[in-house]
């Protein structure tokens, strides 16, 4: 029995024994694979490391590229900062005894265009007009006081002047040319809506050749009609092409609120380049008159209604309505009887059918200038030449 104990329990140390050396080799088995599997592992961590390297890189260059500017970015960012320091800001006050009497006009803010190194400023005449203590505020904030040079309400414009200092260097925005422009141009606003000075808005030319009747009734052709916004203080602005050139002065807008409904109203530059030189030289726009204050439409012209009795026309012959005294029984009466009257119906063979017809045949010539009317007298046509005085010099 001892023996058979000791022989059974030497087999079973001997199984024991057989049973931890082939425990062993599947332990050191799977530390063999699980060694393999961990480098093999790391290997496609490393691998996957190097391919991800480059895809931060490629985000770096995607956010790089998100935040340059697109060529629509570029031009418009290009067009503020050439001519934003080109714009001032104009304020201006009226005199005590105006604000008392509430006989100020409502427009007494508004933005001019630097146009000179000397300091002239083009603006609206609606936004000086009446108005005294005018400033300009320059981009950096610099207040200066502004003069006016000229005015010239028939088209809405006026020149003024600052008094620049000796360390102050101004920036004018160069002309452009508005016979150029056409429907679909791309065009920027800038000025100084509500006061909030150098704003800048976008938009395309509308329309072209709109009119607009200034504030003495004169009215102005070919106005450019944009949908950039311009509101209350833009007034006097620069309207620019994406060259930075000034192709129309900011003036008005047609809206039921008072505010900005996509329909803006600019002067053209064409015509702020006939209109400036005689501000600088004259103070005002020396104008070619024929004479004739007012006239009536008809079908066969222009019947005149009132001549000046100084003017040209008058002193040419033309005649307007004459008195003509009747009797009835012990009783005189003088009545002022029309059908007398001359009426226009072409000057230098052009055709006149309007009062806006009859300014522009006029205004395209110069004081001293002879003009042959063609006219109606007592229904039988005449020729009568005239000659073109000053307005206001008659």
């Amino acid at each position: 029995m001892p023996i058979s104990r000791t022989f059974g329990h030497t087999k079973i140390r001997s199984v024991q024994r057989k049973n931890s050396k082939d425990m062993q080799k599947k332990i050191e088995f799977t530390k063999y694979w699980l060694t393999a599997a961990a480098c093999f592992i790391l290997t496609l961590a490393a691998d996957s490391s190097s391919i991800a390297a480059p895809a931060v890189d490629l985000k770096r260059v995607s956010a790089h590229q998100s935040s340059s500017l697109t060529p629509d970015e570029a031009i418009t960012i290009r067009v503020y900062k050439s001519a934003n320091k080109g714009v001032v800001n104009i304020a201006s006050s009226a005199a005590s005894e105006d604000i008392y009497y509430n006989l100020a006009p409502k427009e007494g803010a508004g933005s001019g265009i630097i146009i000179g190194n000397d300091g002239l400023v083009l603006t609206n005449n609606h936004v000086v007009e009446g108005f005294q203590n005018i400033r300009a505020t320059l981009w950096d904030g610099t207040v200066l006081p502004a003069t006016v040079v000229g005015v010239d309400p028939d088209s809405d414009l006026a020149v003024l002047k600052v008094t620049v200092p000796a360390d102050k260097k101004l920036t004018p925005i160069p002309f452009g040319d508005s016979s150029n422009l056409e429907v679909g141009r791309r065009v920027f606003a800038i000025g100084n809506p509500f006061g909030l000075e150098r704003t800048l808005t976008q938009g395309i030319v509308s329309s072209m050749g709109r009119t607009m009747r200034t504030e003495n009734g004169r009215l102005i052709k070919g106005i450019i009609q944009t949908d950039a916004a311009i509101n209350p203080g833009n007034s006097g602005g620069p309207l620019l092409d994406t060259s930075g050139r000034l192709v129309g002065i900011t003036t008005a807008i047609l809206s039921r609120t008072g505010q900005s409904a996509g329909i803006g109203l600019a002067i053209p530059v064409n015509v702020a380049k006939r209109i400036v030189p005689e501000l600088i030289a004259h103070h005002r726009v020396i104008r070619p008159d024929l004479g004739i204050l007012v006239v009536a439409p008809l079908d066969s012209g222009l019947r005149i209604i009132k001549l000046d009795p100084r003017g040209p026309a008058a002193q040419a012959g033309l005649s307007g309505p004459k008195v003509v005294v009747y009797q009835q029984g012990p009783f005189t009466f003088r009545a002022l009887d029309v059908n007398q009257a001359d009426v226009i119906q072409a000057i230098d063979d052009r055709t006149v059918r309007t009062v806006d017809e009859l300014w522009t045949v006029i205004e395209a010539k110069k004081p001293g200038q002879l003009v042959t009317l063609q006219i109606l007298r007592g229904g039988r046509p005449m020729k009568i030449p005239v000659k073109l005085s000053v307005i206001g010099q008659a």
